[in-house]
């Protein structure tokens, strides 16, 4: 099993957080403050778990310019006060950054115990003496 460190375990939290805050943004009409809490928190959330060199090269590849333009464009978008149109920005960025990760990140969550005892088996121990 691979080791995570605390500051990798606070990084899950700030992610998890940011997404939620984003959630209560969107479900609360596109509130701006909860979309703004939710994009820092996501964006450290990120930073704690892959490291700050790697989250900086991870946005500013060549071939990801486009999309990290439209997701940092969005988050811009959010705080100069136009939260619906920077949230499609900032989505369809996120799609096109995030794609590869996905599931990476799902794998890494299934590692985390309580986020595996709450997925359940999902097949992984399959009876055969049926």
């Amino acid at each position: 099993m691979i080791e995570i460190s605390d500051i990798q375990k606070i990084g899950v939290g700030l992610a998890g957080f940011g997404m939620t805050f984003l959630f209560l943004g969107v479900l609360l009409l596109f509130d701006k403050g909860l979309l703004a809490i939710g994009n820092i928190l996501f964006i450290s959330g990120l930073a704690c778990v892959i490291g700050i060199q790697r989250t900086f090269f991870f946005f500013f590849q060549r071939h990801k310019i486009k999309a990290t333009i439209a997701f940092f464009g969005g988050i811009t978008i959010v705080l100069l006060g136009w939260p619906m149109f920077g949230m499609i920005a900032e989505m369809y960025g996120f799609l096109l950054l995030f794609r590869g990760f996905l599931p990476a990140a799902v794998n890494f969550l299934r590692m985390v115990p309580i986020v595996d005892r709450i997925a359940g088996d999902n097949g992984r121990n399959m009876d055969t003496s049926m």
